[in-house]
């Protein structure tokens, strides 16, 4: 199997079966099998079946999965079996939300430091996380073992914030400027646009058969 040929709809969809499969664990339920995951969490058995597939042999014929087995499986898949050091550049509101965001409590990843171009930001601390000079990044990221970068400037600083994250050899980015960004091939972005969605949404509400039930 090679990486290159696994979706990223696929890799979305196998963190929904972690999540699902963490529930489970979390009542103790020890198998489950695929139509009953499915009819659980409202999912398609046969797209879990084609997902796992992908990357091994884990069902075993009348038990299904055994869940504990499973959820180590996606964790190492996923790549949650070690701790991310995650950056986020941009100490507006947005910014600090995310870096006090409790819901990453519950997972691999951490926020290590803020980051802004303020000099009345530098220094300061939010939910116990420092704000440090943009022009520190390379050298914060290196001592902090930085693995993933968070960018949530407006949009006409996002092209130059991204250049410098990669240049410190960041590979992983998430990005919250409402603006395409250019990004190196060896580089994995994903863009957070909520004016996209939200959009998104504006075209299926007006569409005729959504308008107040008439076609």
């Amino acid at each position: 199997m090679k990486v290159e040929k696994i979706s990223e709809l696929t890799t979305n969809r196998m963190s929904v079966y972690l999540r699902c499969l963490n529930e489970l664990a979390t009542k103790g339920e020890k198998t489950v099998s695929s139509d009953k995951l499915a009819e659980r969490f409202h999912m398609n058995s046969a797209q879990i079946r084609k997902d796992l597939a992908y990357f091994g042999e884990f069902g075993v014929r009348g038990v299904g999965y055994y869940v504990e087995d499973l959820r180590k499986h996606l964790t190492k898949i996923l790549g949650l079996n070690k701790e991310h050091c995650v950056a986020i550049i941009g100490a507006g509101r947005l910014g600090m939300a995310l870096a006090d965001y409790y819901g990453l409590t519950q997972t691999n990843f951490s926020v290590a430091a803020l980051f802004d171009a303020d000099p009345k930001k530098i220094g300061k601390l939010v939910g116990g996380v420092e704000i440090f000079n943009i022009k520190d990044f390379a050298r914060v990221a290196k001592k902090d073992k930085i693995d993933v970068a968070v960018i949530a400037v407006p949009a006409p600083f996002a092209q130059s914030v991204l250049e410098s994250v990669t240049k410190a050899g960041i590979k992983a980015v998430m990005n919250f400027a409402p603006i395409p960004l250019k990004v190196d091939g060896d580089v994995k972005m994903k863009t957070v646009d909520l004016t996209i969605s939200l959009e998104s949404l504006s075209y299926f509400l007006a569409q005729p058969n959504n308008s107040n039930g008439k076609k």
